[in-house]
């Protein structure tokens, strides 16, 4: 008798039994697109609150002349309706940020800063080890107020002007982020050319300096890899998932970069695999559908597509 695939064991054991997804869409994807109207942005994490996400990053304490796109987020968390049960967190790259986030009620921050020189002059204006001290101050300050600080690092395989970016040096900021104070660690395609052996060389690397409860995964997807690069990042026991509503977004400091991979595929990709997410797939592409309907574009989720063109055939 033929044993059902259904009950039949997976082939990664190490793979985790329940993911964190991390929601980019609010900030991370709508930084790098058309402005959208307060509202709308208001109205996105509304619905997203509604999925059963329990993070979303939702807006960015930055000067304005650099991201336009955030420069009412003070507005966006004043007016959001935050639920209990959810993280609803903001990027603050300084003190200056971090004061703000404050005043507009923001409960957990985040800190970034790139594992190339390159990338960290032309993103941040300075040198890997200036923007360290930089964030000193803030961890300083979130220390005081209980606020979590969660860091973000960019460019973990390539860098689009220093080329590829060793493991070694992935490992050892990683190290010094959370050494800073940070709870945990995202490590970031910024331009989506990682491949699985290549994330694995660096997630092994990083895994030898700090614990995998603390790594975080934040892929883009320019080269159509970044499912693939998850699914090797859960082999090896990853269990925390950036990801972006409808693929939204892209980076502004990075030519041709895309979205971050979609969340709806991220949680297509669990379900195939039957790790928990605790989010409904259906209603985080009915947010996509809606705030790409506000920027006059096409989901890049083809999980999203997929399901859009089913609801149109059911009709």
């Amino acid at each position: 008798m033929k044993a059902s695939l259904r009950h039949s064991p997976l082939p990664h054991s190490s793979m985790p039994n329940k993911v964190t997804i991390v929601e980019m869409g609010a900030r991370d994807g709508l930084q790098n697109e058309t402005l959208v109207s307060t509202d709308a942005k208001i109205e996105l994490i509304n619905q997203l609150s509604e999925t059963g996400l329990t993070h979303i990053e939702s807006g960015s304490f930055v000067s304005p002349k650099w991201v336009p796109q955030m420069a009412d987020s003070d507005l966006v968390f004043k007016n959001i309706k935050q639920q209990p049960n959810i993280i609803y967190s903001a990027l603050t790259p300084n003190l200056q940020g971090f004061e703000k986030a404050l005043q507009a009620g923001v409960k957990q921050v985040a800190i970034f800063t790139s594992a190339s020189e390159g990338f960290s002059h032309k993103n941040i204006n300075c040198s890997i080890a200036d923007s360290i001290k930089r964030f000193e101050p803030v961890l300083s300050a979130a220390r005081k107020q209980n606020i979590p600080v969660r860091g973000y690092l960019s460019c973990v395989i390539d860098c689009p002007h220093d080329g590829s970016t060793s493991a070694d040096q992935v490992a050892h900021l990683a190290q010094v982020l959370i050494d800073l104070g940070c709870y945990e660690v995202s490590l970031g395609d910024t331009i989506g050319t990682g491949t699985p052996i290549r994330v694995a060389h660096m997630l092994e690397a990083v895994q030898n300096k700090v614990s995998t409860e603390q790594i975080a995964v934040h892929f883009h997807d320019t080269w159509g890899q970044a499912l693939a690069n998850i699914h090797q990042a859960l082999a090896m026991g990853i269990n925390v998932v950036d990801s972006s509503v409808a693929g939204l977004g892209g980076c502004p400091y990075a030519l041709g970069a895309s979205g971050n991979v979609a969340t709806e595929d991220v949680l297509y990709l669990c379900q195939g695999l039957r790790i928990e997410t605790g989010v409904s797939l259906t209603k985080v592409a009915q947010s996509g559908w809606d705030i790409c309907r506000a920027l006059n574009k096409q989901p890049s989720s083809k999980v999203s597509l997929a399901l859009m063109n089913k609801a149109l055939i059911a009709k």
